[in-house]
């Protein structure tokens, strides 16, 4: 599957609605050299901007399971960068075995509850 702007954007303003993210000013940027990645996302809480990066050539073959996964890390994404703070509160930014397994632990959680959402909401909406 090859990717394109305009196919990602149809995707992202459906699902700009449904996840009552309309009011947010979210660009695509579609990543053409090699990287591992099948999307992610940059996000400016304050400013309520995001930018969404969209592999041209994605592992995962669901164009609309990428942007949906990726909205919905901009849903949680104060609650993730409240978690990360209070991982360097608690462990300092050192890379220290105790940081580093509170992180892995919580980057772990944070993904397998957005994958887990991702399908329940194109379950639902499908």
């Amino acid at each position: 599957m090859k990717v394109t702007k305009n196919s990602v954007e149809k995707i992202l303003i459906k699902w700009q609605d449904i996840l009552r993210l309309r009011n947010w000013d979210i660009t695509v940027d579609i990543i053409r050299k090699k990287w591992r990645k099948s999307g992610d996302i940059k996000v400016d809480l304050e400013n309520k901007k995001a930018t969404l990066l969209i592999n041209y050539n994605p592992r995962c073959l669901n164009l609309e399971e990428i942007v949906v996964h990726e909205l919905l890390h901009i849903k949680l994404y104060g609650l993730d960068q409240m978690i990360e703070d209070l991982i360097s509160i608690l462990y300092g930014k050192k890379k220290t075995k105790k940081r580093q397994f509170a992180w892995n632990q919580f980057m772990s959680l944070l993904e397998t509850t957005v994958e887990d959402l991702t399908k329940g909401y194109l379950a639902k909406r499908n």
